[in-house]
């Protein structure tokens, strides 16, 4: 499948152009596990739920690169070099912690981690799992069952909700995630596979 075109939101913002080009290259080979598309098509799409929430340059920058820390071989410093203190400071804010192994515990000090990290940090956690709620739910779409972890996941997403709900009531974001998340409950599930 080839890569995603540059979307037409991004001309304009020179700190999200520079970010993509950054995570496109790091993200290159890796795939979504629901439709095998190109991995970065998750990225551009919390950069894009960003953008048209109207969040600035550097959130948006922060979408797309949202997921280089956890999933590539990218360290803070090269954000730093190459999208300043405040983008890589949003990435860190929702990058979970390897160190903790128990999948509840990480997501537990994600939460708290974002919760703490202020507003921009919300949206940016906010476009996350409104996202990978979608993905969630194209893959009941198709028919695929539930992966093993997906009630744990889907865990994570309510517990995120409820703490944005308390922390960012009413905002697009927030009711869009949980407009997602309804939608997901009315589709039948399928068991795992074994």
């Amino acid at each position: 499948m080839p890569e995603p075109r540059t979307p037409a939101f991004v001309d304009g913002l020179p700190v999200t152009e520079v970010a993509l080009g950054y995570a496109a290259d790091v993200h290159r080979g890796q795939c979504r596990e629901v439709d095998g598309a190109p991995f970065i098509v998750h990225p551009l799409e919390v950069a894009s739920l960003l953008f048209f929430a109207g969040a600035s340059d550097t959130v948006v920058a922060a979408g797309v690169l949202h997921d280089v820390i956890e999933d590539t071989d990218a360290v803070a410093g090269d954000l730093r070099a190459r999208v300043g203190e405040t983008v890589t400071t949003l990435v860190l804010a929702v990058s979970e912690d390897d160190r903790i192994d128990d999948f509840d515990a990480r997501k537990a000090a994600l939460r708290a981690q974002v919760a703490a990290a202020g507003d921009d940090a919300l949206l940016l956690f906010a476009a996350d799992k409104v996202s990978k709620v979608r993905e969630l739910r194209l893959a009941r779409e198709r028919g695929v069952p539930d992966d093993p972890a997906a009630a744990h996941k889907l865990d994570h997403y309510r517990r995120s909700l409820d703490l944005l709900d308390e922390l960012a009531p009413g905002t697009p974001l927030v009711l869009r995630l949980g407009r997602e998340l309804d939608q997901l409950d009315a589709l039948p599930q399928l068991a795992p596979a074994r």
